[in-house]
């Protein structure tokens, strides 16, 4: 069959990405769970986000629910730290043991293919969107779908997200 040019979709489960320790994450694991995509910094005014999303990862985490963070300084330079302090920082301030991924562009030309995903709406069938700041929240269902997005202002524990993970 011929090809005529279009790329065939990519699902979620395609993509495999660094871990901050190092090690390779496969998103085909996800497959059945319902997930949290955040970008996340350092130092930035909404970073006790962490302190919320850890309570989430406490109570919902495992079997049926996963939260993934992905560090990045493209906001104001607010995540400068390398992958070792990023892991320190957030182990030591906020006892983060959620997945966190090594650091990664969240915006721009240097886009991570999973964020590049996340906001196109071509390749994630539910809308266009463009990451504004640190913290903003991607959900998507057990099938890998992306069901909304919500703003770094809304904290991880808004009911409108908690129903949606629940």
């Amino acid at each position: 069959m011929a090809n005529f040019g279009f790329a065939q979709q990519k699902s979620v489960y395609d993509f495999k990405v660094e871990t901050l320790s190092g090690g390779t994450f496969d998103f085909s694991n996800l497959k059945g769970k319902k997930v949290m995509i955040v970008n996340t910094a350092s130092k930035c005014g909404f970073t006790p986000q962490y302190e919320q999303l850890q309570k989430i990862w406490s109570q919902y985490g495992g079997d049926n629910f996963v939260i993934i963070g992905f560090p990045s300084n493209d906001f104001l330079k607010q995540e400068p730290g390398t992958n070792n302090e990023i892991s320190e920082f957030c182990t030591i301030n906020y006892g983060v043991t959620f997945p966190m991924m090594s650091k990664i562009h969240v915006t721009g030309k240097e886009m991570s293919p999973v964020y590049e995903w996340l906001t196109d709406k071509n390749l994630n069938g539910f809308q266009d969107s463009k990451v504004k700041w640190n913290f903003q929240k991607y959900i998507l269902n057990e099938k890998g779908e992306l069901i909304a997005v919500f703003p770094s202002s809304l904290k991880p524990d808004d009911e409108s997200i908690i129903n949606l993970i629940k």
